[in-house]
């Protein structure tokens, strides 16, 4: 396999996880943060269509999430020692108490207030509060895309994690998160569109360094 980009300990894989993840041996990693794929698309003909468009750059409306696909997300978890899942809820997955939340601090009656993360961690059910709004028009690069300080949180309640996958990474969000607390992180994303995405936001990050 040859990495798309590799460096300071973040390597990302262009490609479907589907077929990159057999390469690995089963527990290769220390946890898998990621935010699956898991169905916008069943909604696209209401507001689950059109809440996508404008923020980030599929602005004809999600294509690409067609359903929720619990066997390709079990590979991916079979992966990892530890796991955190976003969106979660539209999955199979055993009971845990130990589940994230991220409160959107939405006003807006028909959209969701809040996103729901199952993990595998032994912390308490926790909540992290941060506006969508902020989020939204601040650094948005993908219409699904979790908030960098999200995904530090994320980590924070695994600082055992030394080496972190996220097999959905989009436009890299985790990979930065990973980066900015000196985790070793891999990533892998279908789209090369999100790649060099993923990769521009990494070298800005260095920029700033």
């Amino acid at each position: 396999m040859t990495p798309y980009y590799e460096e300071g300990g973040i390597t990302l894989y262009c490609g479907d996880c589907r077929e990159i993840l057999p390469e690995f041996e089963d527990k290769s990693f220390d946890l898998c943060l990621t935010d699956p794929p898991y169905g916008i698309k069943r909604f696209e003909k209401g507001f689950g269509y059109t809440r996508f468009r404008g923020y980030g750059v599929e602005v004809d409306g999600i294509t690409w999430d067609k359903k929720p696909d619990r066997k390709t997300l079990m590979l991916c978890l079979d992966k990892s020692k530890q796991s955190v899942v976003w969106g979660a809820n539209n999955f199979q997955l055993p009971p845990t108490e130990h589940f994230l939340v991220w409160d959107k601090m939405q006003t807006v009656d028909n959209f969701a207030s809040a996103e729901y993360a199952w993990s595998s961690l032994s912390t308490p059910a926790k909540v992290f509060r941060l506006s969508i709004h902020k989020h939204n028009h601040s650094d948005k690069y993908h219409p699904t895309q979790k908030p960098v300080p999200l995904m530090k949180w994320c980590l924070g309640f695994a600082p055992e994690a030394i080496i972190v996958l996220d097999p959905f990474c989009g436009s890299g969000t985790t990979l930065l998160a990973a980066k900015q607390l000196g985790r070793k992180a891999v990533g892998i994303e279908i789209s090369e569109k999100y790649c060099e995405i993923a990769v521009k936001r990494l070298a800005q990050m260095e920029l700033f360094r």
